[in-house]
């Protein structure tokens, strides 16, 4: 077996999760600041989810037929610039929501293919993808951090300048990304049809639990930051706060190989599902006290650390070589569909419900997608 380039993948997942971490928690801040309402906003952020909707497939289908990822994944970056540079000519909601539209298309290219790349990389080895995953909250944490004290300096008119220099680096860092021939497998799944493997027991319901999973998400990824900020705190301790649930997912991903050997995908995706819906409570109600904050951001590791590690390897083993990109473009785009929702009904819940409504409403949506694993997933030997 060929030694793991270990450093040369998690140093794009550091790269690439560093825009995300400059785009989730400041991107709606920014289109605040310049004077869009919550329903706009709500919008506005919705576009990229919506975009996740349907870019992943096609170029998952792209990836899977041709087999050049590394190129489909460098290509997309590349593009990902060009359309984000687009920021700069206009602030107008119409301009906005195209360069929100254009910029996703090609960045919703790049992730799913670089998971098959280095999932490709850890045959016989996959416990080992949490540990590659990690630096991409590090450097999620390291963005939200950083960009919280430098927005407390600066004004937010550099919120765009700050987005392409990140982006950039995305596009260099792509250049060392090492290629790899797609696995192989002699394991029966590998023969079965795509549509076979999605009416297999449990994988619709998968997939619907992800979908509800990013539902539920919608005020978190869209509101939060502007909702501690009316709350009182400065956007140097909102930068903190973010961090501290990006921490908690740091050392859940640490922890996951180990998890996984004691507990089913199934019992940890229950489990990620019901202690969001409680973290969803907690931040619409008592997000005003800090420990209680602490605590809801703590949860981020079962939010997301354990579901999504979980997540991709549910994937991993439920398709063949050969449609491991349609599989987690799947993935990608039901997250997508369920992130956009979620951004919308939050956008225009918000004024109406207020944050605790808004919040209730989500934790909801989260406990059904524990009942619906509990009760339609089918248990693993």
């Amino acid at each position: 077996m060929a030694a793991l380039p270990y450093w040369r993948l998690s140093s794009f997942y550091l790269f690439y999760f560093a825009l995300l971490g400059s785009t989730v928690p400041f991107l709606a801040l920014y289109f605040h600041h310049l004077g869009f309402s919550s329903a706009r906003i709500g919008e506005l952020v919705a576009i990229p989810m919506l975009m996740r909707c349907i870019a992943p497939n096609v170029w998952g289908w792209l990836g899977d037929h041709t087999g050049q990822r590394l190129a489909i994944m460098r290509l997309g970056a590349v593009c990902t610039l060009g359309c984000l540079s687009l920021i700069l000519v206009d602030t107008s909601y119409a301009w906005l929501a195209m360069v929100m539209a254009s910029y996703a298309f090609f960045w919703h290219a790049v992730l799913p293919q670089f998971e098959v790349i280095t999932l490709a990389h850890l045959q016989g080895q996959t416990a080992r993808y949490s540990q590659i995953r990690l630096w991409g909250s590090i450097g999620f944490m390291l963005t939200v951090v950083g960009l919280g004290r430098l927005f407390d300096w600066l004004s937010l008119d550099v919120y765009p300048q700050t987005l392409l220099l990140i982006m950039t680096v995305v596009v260099i860092s792509s250049s060392w990304v090492p290629n790899t021939p797609p696995a192989t497998s002699s394991q029966p799944v590998a023969e079965a049809g795509l549509l076979a493997r999605l009416l297999s027991p449990g994988v619709l319901t998968f997939y619907a639990c992800v979908a509800l999973m990013q539902l539920s998400h919608g005020p978190y990824y869209t509101f939060l930051t502007l909702h501690l900020e009316h709350l009182g705190y400065s956007r140097g301790v909102i930068g903190l706060v973010w961090a501290v649930g990006v921490l908690a997912e740091v050392l859940m991903f640490l922890a996951m190989s180990r998890v996984l050997k004691h507990f089913s995908i199934r019992q940890v995706l229950i489990a990620s599902f019901s202690l969001a819906a409680l973290r969803w409570l907690l931040l619409g109600s008592f997000a005003d006290q800090l420990p209680m904050l602490i605590v809801a951001q703590s949860l981020h590791a079962a939010t997301f650390g354990s579901f999504h590690a979980s997540a991709i390897q549910f994937v991993q083993r439920s398709f063949g070589a050969r449609q491991q990109g349609q599989g987690q473009a799947l993935y990608a785009a039901l997250s997508g569909t369920g992130g956009a929702l979620g951004a919308l009904f939050s956008g225009y819940a918000w004024n109406a419900l207020g944050a605790r409504g808004t919040f209730a409403m989500a934790s909801l949506i989260a406990l059904i997608a524990a009942l619906l694993a509990f009760t339609r997933m089918r248990k693993e030997p």
